[in-house]
């Protein structure tokens, strides 16, 4: 008996998820017929609570991409693959407190706010770099627009990706 509860409550927890995929990946279906742009895709896995980096999303397309590509990504195919990744929890965002210490590591004169270029910097010179989009998206959200400057502790509670 207690063995039949817990496989119904796997299913519907499955259920619930692919249900969350489903309407998370019909928002970009803009022509309802189960297929979204490719270039959406990552748009729709991080409205899902995930934060692959560039390569693993790009793995990820990969996975679900048509033998000869076509551009598009079919639901088909979409949803057994981020029902896996959901249900192994992968791509977790990062905690808030790593992210203070990554921002304290930069701010080097402990001002509790680093400088439009000071970001720039850092964001286009070390690791995998980000595009310039990327860039102007970041900047958009994380910049005082009355200082020009990123209080890095306001924009990381902006950031923080709630897991309820």
């Amino acid at each position: 008996m207690a063995e039949e509860k817990e496989g119904a409550a796997a299913e519907a927890a499955i259920a619930d998820i692919q249900k969350k995929i489903t309407e998370a990946f019909e928002v970009f279906d803009h022509e309802s017929n189960k297929t979204v742009d490719v270039r959406e895709v990552g748009t729709i896995i991080r409205s899902l609570g995930c934060c692959p980096s560039e390569a693993e999303l790009h793995d990820l397309l990969a996975e679900v991409e048509e033998e000869e590509p076509t551009g598009y990504i079919h639901l088909e195919k979409f949803l057994p693959m981020m029902t896996k990744v959901l249900m192994e929890k992968r791509y977790r965002p990062i905690p808030e407190d790593v992210l203070l210490h990554a921002f304290e590591v930069l701010d080097q004169n402990k001002n509790g706010y680093l400088t439009k270029q000071e970001l720039i910097k850092c964001m286009t010179e070390e690791g995998e770099p980000f595009t310039q989009e990327e860039m102007e998206e970041m900047l958009s959200a994380a910049i005082d627009p009355e200082t020009n400057k990123i209080r890095y502790k306001d924009y990381i509670s902006m950031m923080v990706v709630d897991e309820n």
